[in-house]
């Protein structure tokens, strides 16, 4: 989804509510993984224009082991943006998930999409989705990818389809934000991580290091998809998806710590 801004400066580190506040994950709570490198089994597929579950073009597949985005079998693009649903709702859990972008982009794709994909987070119910529709209402994590002809990208960033995002303690009403944390070139694998804390913080980090963090997501009640669903006010749980924008990408070792309500 299109860049508009960048931040100046490096986001300072905030705590939710103090100390105890971040003694909520008990010794008993592991990581799970959500793809078994062989199947697509709890995913769901929702490709714009087409009924969801479909996936006609093949977009999301395993191979070797990995799920893979990819468009080798359109000849052009032709808005068939698609997310591929976790088929839970989650509110409170961090997400840890390695990417890679390859080389391709199919035909037509655009420009804004090259190497550009991403993680929805706190994402409406996938059959709430509208046929046509090209992005659920959700708080993005864009990941992106860097190359000659963009070199300074960065990764880690925000968009905001059919929400809004506090940043920095002020409401912020930019579709989409630059974090400082550099992009990865294709082929190279990168550790992507969220912590998420319901309706109340977001933390996006890049190989153990946090890169960007948003609260208070709420709804963004001027947007026509979020009016259709009667939607408003905070935003504080989702689905996960993870997404397709025209340009080649490799996930593996998708994993899942569900986490316990923020003490306050």
């Amino acid at each position: 989804m299109r860049l508009q801004i960048q931040v100046t400066a490096v986001l300072a580190f905030a705590s939710l509510t103090g100390c105890a506040s971040q003694q909520n994950a008990s010794s008993d709570q592991t990581w799970e993984s959500l793809f078994d490198g062989e199947t697509l089994n709890g995913w769901l597929p929702k490709i714009s224009g087409q009924p969801l579950g479909e996936d006609t073009g093949n977009i999301f597949r395993v191979e070797d082991g990995q799920l893979v985005v990819s468009y080798d079998a359109y000849d052009a693009f032709n808005g068939q943006f698609g997310h591929l649903f976790y088929n839970e709702p989650l509110s409170d859990y961090r997400l840890r998930v390695t990417y890679a972008f390859r080389e391709t982009q199919v035909p037509g794709g655009p420009n804004w999409a090259f190497m550009n994909s991403g993680v929805m987070v706190h994402a409406q119910a996938p059959e709430s989705l509208r046929v046509d529709q090209p992005f659920p209402i959700s708080v993005e994590a864009q990941l992106l990818g860097r190359s000659e002809v963009t070199p300074t990208r960065t990764t880690a960033n925000m968009c905001s389809p059919g929400t809004h995002v506090v940043i920095d303690g002020a409401l912020t009403k930019q579709h989409c934000v630059n974090s400082q944390t550099a992009a990865r070139s294709a082929g190279e694998w990168a550790v992507f991580e969220l912590e998420v804390r319901g309706g109340d913080v977001i933390s996006l980090s890049i190989d153990g290091e946090e890169a960007f963090r948003l609260t208070d997501p709420i709804f963004d009640t001027t947007d026509p998809d979020v009016q259709a669903l009667g939607l408003s006010g905070p935003v504080t749980q989702g689905y996960i998806a993870l997404q397709a924008e025209s340009h080649a990408v490799t996930f593996k070792e998708i994993e899942l710590l569900r986490l316990g309500p923020t003490v306050r």
